[in-house]
């Protein structure tokens, strides 16, 4: 049964996009099934990895009109898949306003493939619209990147208040996976106090691992690949895989901790 984690920010510019697409691909390099699902209708995460936005798309499986199945698409990465966006997504939500269950549209949608991957991710758009809505509603846990800048903290307090609004109304089980610290410089005074600020915060629930400012996690995209493809060597693979390995490790003791219950 796959492990859903949605990656959600309301906040652009992030490193939300990029965290769903290397995080992704560092999991799948594990070996571990995974699918990517674009709800973004910029569909960066589509573009990302080389992925045409083709006719069949999240937005025909949300709306009902085509299989979940046949909407999945193989990557050159064997164990990746992904559940691309287009620019149809755009009208998506004004589409589900009138429709039964309106928040439960992807949750459903998923039941098919549960037991086809080990992880699901979900790359959410920068709102707190119906298609954040339904990914939180569908998701096991949530992935907060948070930037190490200026404004970082402001608008967190909104998402969290999203995340339990969903919590209350549409998914009891929902948790936070993890506050992840993304564009780290440590020469800079003011990264450091950011991240000083959202570990007192957030406590144990902030990743260990940072995601350090690095040109080649803002190059790969436009070559249509992951960092760890893209530069192997580089510290924004580096990071990513030390992100990947603390989640695999982190889900390993979640599970055993359920098993001991």
């Amino acid at each position: 049964m796959a492990k859903i984690i949605s990656i959600a920010n309301q906040k652009g510019g992030v490193g939300k996009t990029s965290t769903a697409i290397n995080l992704s691909a560092s999991i799948a390099a594990a070996e571990f099934k995974t699918l990517l699902i674009d709800i973004d209708p910029q569909a960066n995460s589509t573009s990302g990895l080389g992925i045409d936005k083709s006719e069949s798309s999240v937005y025909q499986v949300l709306i009902g009109i085509e299989e979940i199945t046949n909407s999945i698409v193989n990557t050159y990465m064997p164990y990746l898949d992904v559940l691309p966006a287009n620019i149809n997504l755009v009208g998506a939500e004004v589409e589900m306003v009138n429709m039964e269950n309106r928040e439960k549209l992807l949750k459903e949608a998923l039941k098919p493939i549960l037991d086809n991957y080990d992880y699901i991710f979900i790359d959410c758009p920068p709102s707190l619209g119906l298609l954040t809505l339904n990914s939180l509603t569908a998701s096991d846990a949530v992935i907060i990147p948070v930037q190490c800048e200026y404004f970082a903290l402001e608008g967190l307090g909104q998402l969290l208040n999203t995340i339990n609004i969903v919590k209350k109304h549409y998914n009891s089980d929902l948790f936070i996976e993890g506050v992840l610290l993304t564009m780290f410089d440590s020469r800079l005074r003011l990264s450091n106090q950011v991240v000083e600020e959202v570990q007192k915060y957030f406590g144990d629930r902030v990743f260990n691992t940072l995601i350090r400012r690095n040109v080649r996690i803002s190059e790969a995209p436009s070559h249509a690949k992951p960092v760890i493809l893209y530069d192997a060597i580089s510290a924004g693979a580096q990071d990513y895989m030390a992100l990947a390995a603390e989640l695999i490790k982190n889900n390993t003791k979640q599970k055993e901790a359920m098993g001991d219950e």
